[in-house]
């Protein structure tokens, strides 16, 4: 009996309480300088901690697109070579309100700056900034992040 109850908990109590995680994406926005690559970080508009320009895919694009679309609004890139495939992924939690929660898996695009704008979609919502890969490392709070960045460093 007690085999009954394990199994009926493993196949239908536990997936329901097991969210899939959603999917995101995101823009490496880097440029390269005399002192070496330099990457672009925005602040979170809830929390004013650092981030990449990220977001939720968009109808009618790819990946690619859809972070590239997120680096203009939230970051003001006009100009940009971004590489079709990701060059990584990372997760978090995002947080949706009232301590609510969502598991989310990040494909991060690397993005070749070539211009920004000074007036763009959350230019008065967020602050922006460049810094070396290991800084920006320090900046951000997910580990797989981090990581990336050391790596592209």
């Amino acid at each position: 009996m007690n085999h009954v109850f394990k199994r009926a908990w493993q196949d239908m109590v536990l997936p329901i309480f097991k969210r899939p995680k959603r999917v995101q994406v995101a823009a490496l926005c880097y440029r390269d300088t005399e002192e070496g690559k330099k990457v672009l970080l925005i602040t979170s508009r809830d929390t004013g901690r650092w981030i990449m320009p990220k977001g939720w895919p968009i109808d009618g694009l790819d990946g690619a697109g859809a972070a590239l679309q997120e680096a203009w609004e939230e970051a003001g890139v006009t100009k940009a070579d971004i590489e079709t495939e990701p060059m990584g992924i990372f997760e978090y939690d995002k947080g949706l309100g009232e301590g609510l929660t969502v598991p989310v898996t990040t494909q991060v695009y690397l993005t070749r700056v070539r211009d920004l704008s000074e007036d763009y979609p959350d230019a008065s919502m967020r602050k922006r900034a460049w810094f070396t890969p290991q800084e920006a490392a320090e900046l951000v709070d997910e580990p797989d992040l981090k990581a990336i960045l050391n790596a592209f460093g």
